[in-house]
């Protein structure tokens, strides 16, 4: 992926930043050039070793094209994870989260968003749904140039409500 200031990508789990810098930096005589990204959604800085890029999963943006077939798999019914308990399946949704894959984003958010029409979630699974939700709704509002909180509704829209606690 050739790079250059200004460019948007996405950081695996950290979603959307722009290329700040590229720069090259001596460590130990081994000079390295490294990409500096701000991420948009909360401003924090990264800088990673341009050998290191495509390990970690950065990204281009997907294209308009691609915002729809993000859609038909949202609408697709989810395949649950086989973990049988909630910590493993913490560790598998996080471990989709970091591939960088949209589709595995779409499946965390697909089986989250089930379990929450079923059940109350738990404080763990909360933050893992908000993670994916703004994942997505990042990436897809700024692609086709749309407000994120209609994104959001659009997004919500796919998945039936949540359950509404009897207490």
């Amino acid at each position: 992926m050739r790079l250059k200031v200004g460019d948007l990508v996405v950081y695996p789990a950290h979603g959307v930043g722009r290329i700040e810098s590229i720069e090259e930096k001596s460590q130990k005589d081994d000079g390295n050039h490294f990409v500096v990204l701000r991420i948009l959604e909360n401003g924090m800085q990264i800088m990673i070793p341009s050998r290191n890029l495509n390990e970690i999963g950065l990204r281009p943006l997907i294209s308009k094209k691609e915002v729809t077939s993000l859609y038909t798999l949202l609408k697709q019914p989810p395949v649950f994870s086989e973990a049988s308990n909630w910590n493993r399946r913490h560790r598998h949704y996080l471990d989709k989260l970091k591939t960088g894959s949209l589709t595995d984003v779409c499946d965390v958010l697909k089986e989250l968003m089930t379990m929450r029409s079923e059940k109350e979630l738990s404080f763990g699974e909360r933050k893992l749904l908000d993670t994916a939700r703004v994942l997505l709704i990042k990436e897809i509002s700024i692609v086709t140039d749309r407000n994120e909180e209609k994104v959001g509704q659009e997004l919500d829209s796919f998945f039936p409500p949540p359950k509404v606690s009897s207490a």
